[in-house]
């Protein structure tokens, strides 16, 4: 039977189960990396589970997201996480390297390798034709521990490529046009995998940035083959011995099906609030703008920055524009500078920063009050930027390089000739800030600063749950509404105690002292829940105030699991009609939870005020039955290693 190149990829890694949409498999990590938001709490639980090496093939540390070092908390982090590495045998990409994926792209990225990441763009990988999949630290953390990675099985979507992009139109684009006909709903439980003729126009760039927001679908992964294009980007990184060609068979067929025309195609744009409300530019055109950044973790390739610096050679940016540039590496940065395009950025008035995620995740670059601002980000969430009621439109770097220039939204074909800027067929190198841990870290002392605490201890359910409803949120609440980013916030990504005060608190302030007072809790939410980074802080700290189960439409894949790692309870309304029938401040009793998750997929729950009992399903495995009885992984680790 002909495999699709999703199914091939997985078939080549499967440990358990068979390859049948909505039935649970499990697959070998081949590579696994962490970034410093999530990575603290990643390698803290690795420690937890008591093995003394990672059992990956590689696994790495990225420091990207917490660059900023305003106090000693960031740096103590820094410090924890290198030595960490050094102990258990991780490489460390320092600060200012660069962000994960543009680095995981030049120095580690092979073709038919598995890897699990703790960010949920992680599928920008794909571009290389790896399985690339974003999940949770705790995730990684037993990946790293030798365990197999266990999903449900994903549909898979294949969009077929025609034609050819126009001039001022770029991959950016293509991502944006798949967001607008399918919404960041419309990937949920997929796997998108890109194919046909058109591909051969597509550089490794603009594959990684279709990747890398095929997390904003809701996508499980992204996968595109490796072929020519993807040698040719290989051999410039001097590895070109690490390429293997990886291609659907012939004939091979997909669960869901897409097509687009790439000759079609014009430059378009998100507008403020979520990365699926796009319209051709033209459309938004005319719209002051005070604040352009291209860079962080998608659009920030060496393709990317030099089209920019050759669009600005002799113009200079908007006055009333601050126009910022965040490489993707600083092995970027030196390949733009060697071309020149340095000199062209710096001239026209360009901000350069180092190479790191920064304003995408809050960490500077907040917008001024009532501005529009342009960014090549992945994400327009709002409040992301650190901004209050901010204006943030996510476009591509040739609608951002063109908006700069004339103060005002534009549309880069007004500019003329489009430049095609010539990429060397061997990169400068630039991997001095990668760190190499030693054959044999059991020596190694782990640096602890005072703001790194210890991982809480969770119980497992009680027999009768009695759950107060703490909040009632709507469709698409975003881990960021769960728990903010942002440099008020990241910084305690090690400490859950601290963090905790920050939960849910961009949709209600009061949560974090009315979840103490309950003792225990629910949330109620639409559709969507959770969608958006994989940071599970936004399942652990609720967790660690007393949230005990989640009531929603439907879940976002990543909160999902990371709910059911720390013993939340995940519960789908059976009749989505209920959700109108709840309200704050409700009682909701779970009589014998155990024995209800257990006996079946459905439980009843008594609500306080109404006539009639609301009935949920939890969707569990009985793998993951097991996690919950147990009040999350840790605890079942923990369980199996004092049994004699």
């Amino acid at each position: 039977m002909p495999l699709n190149l999703a199914q091939k990829l997985i078939s080549a890694h499967l440990v358990s189960g068979k390859m049948i949409p909505g039935t649970e498999i499990a697959i070998r990590v081949d590579q696994t990396f962490v970034q410093d938001a999530t990575g603290t709490l990643a390698l803290l639980e690795f420690e937890a589970l008591g093995v003394s090496r990672t059992q990956a093939e590689l696994s790495v540390v990225y420091v990207d997201h917490n660059l900023l070092q305003t106090d000693y908390r960031n740096a103590d982090d820094h410090l924890f996480l290198q030595t960490a590495a050094a102990r258990y045998g991780l490489v460390f990409s320092r600060p200012g390297n660069g962000v994960s994926h543009q680095v995981h792209a030049e120095r580690f990225g092979a073709p038919g390798k598995s890897l699990l990441g703790s960010d949920s763009h992680t599928p920008t990988a794909g571009a290389l034709g790896l399985l690339a999949i974003g999940v949770g630290g705790l995730d990684v953390a037993l990946a790293m521990a030798g365990e197999p990675f266990r999903l449900v099985m994903p549909r898979i979507l294949g969009v077929r490529l025609t034609g050819k992009l126009p001039p001022w139109v770029s991959g950016k684009d293509v991502i944006l046009e798949l967001l607008r006909r399918h919404s960041v709903k419309g990937g949920v439980g997929k796997i998108v995998e890109y194919y046909g003729p058109g591909l051969v126009h597509l550089t490794v760039g603009d594959r990684a940035t279709i990747a890398n927001m095929g997390a904003e679908l809701g996508a499980t992964t992204t996968v595109f083959p490796s072929d020519a294009v993807t040698r040719r980007y290989l051999a410039a990184q001097g590895r070109d011995d690490q390429w293997r060609e990886l291609a659907a068979d012939p004939g091979a067929a997909y669960d869901d099906t897409d097509e687009v025309d790439l000759s079609a195609l014009e430059p378009m744009i998100a507008l403020p609030g979520s990365p699926d409300r796009v319209v051709p530019v033209r459309e938004a055109a005319g719209r002051p703008v005070h604040q352009v950044i291209v860079g962080s973790s998608c659009n920030s390739s060496l393709r990317d920055l030099l089209r920019v610096a050759e669009t600005l050679v002799g113009r200079s940016v908007h006055p009333q524009v601050s126009f910022e540039v965040n490489p993707g590496s600083q092995q970027v940065l030196e390949n733009v500078a060697a071309t020149g395009g340095l000199q062209s950025l710096i001239r026209s008035g360009a901000r350069i920063h180092q190479a790191g995620c920064l304003g995408c995740i809050g960490m500077g670059q907040a917008p001024a009050s009532g501005t529009i601002s342009l960014r090549t980000f992945p994400r327009n969430f709002p409040g992301r930027s650190g901004t209050e009621g901010d204006q943030v439109y996510l476009c591509s770097p040739e609608t951002a390089v063109a908006s700069a220039l004339g103060g005002e939204i534009a549309d880069p074909r007004e500019l003329g000739v489009c430049p095609d800027p010539d990429l060397p067929d061997r990169e400068l190198i630039n991997d001095r800030l990668l760190v190499w841990p030693p054959p044999d870290g059991s020596n190694i002392e782990v640096r602890r600063g005072p703001n790194i605490a210890p991982l809480p201890q969770l119980g497992s359910p009680e027999a009768e749950m009695v759950l107060e409803i703490l909040l009632k949120a709507g469709d698409n609440v975003s881990t960021d509404d769960i728990m903010p980013a942002g440099n008020r916030v990241l910084p305690l990504r090690s400490n859950i105690p601290a963090i905790a005060d920050f939960a849910f608190t961009r949709l209600d302030p009061s949560f974090p002292s009315r979840a103490r007072r309950a003792a225990n809790g629910l949330v109620v939410g639409g559709t969507n829940y959770g969608q958006g980074s994989s940071r599970e802080h936004a399942a652990l700290a609720p967790r660690y105030l007393g949230l005990r189960a989640v009531l929603v439409k439907s879940f976002a894949r990543i909160h999902r699991s990371n709910l059911i790692n720390f013993g939340v309870l995940p519960l789908v309304f059976a009749d989505p009609a209920d959700y109108d029938r709840l309200e704050a401040g409700l009682t909701v009793t779970l009589r014998d939870a155990a024995g209800q998750v257990s006996r079946g997929n459905e439980v009843l729950l008594e609500v306080s005020g109404l006539d009639r009992p609301v009935i949920a399903r939890h969707h569990l495995t009985a793998r993951e039955k097991e996690l919950f009885l147990a009040g999350g992984v840790i605890n079942q680790v923990r369980q199996r290693q004092t049994q004699p």
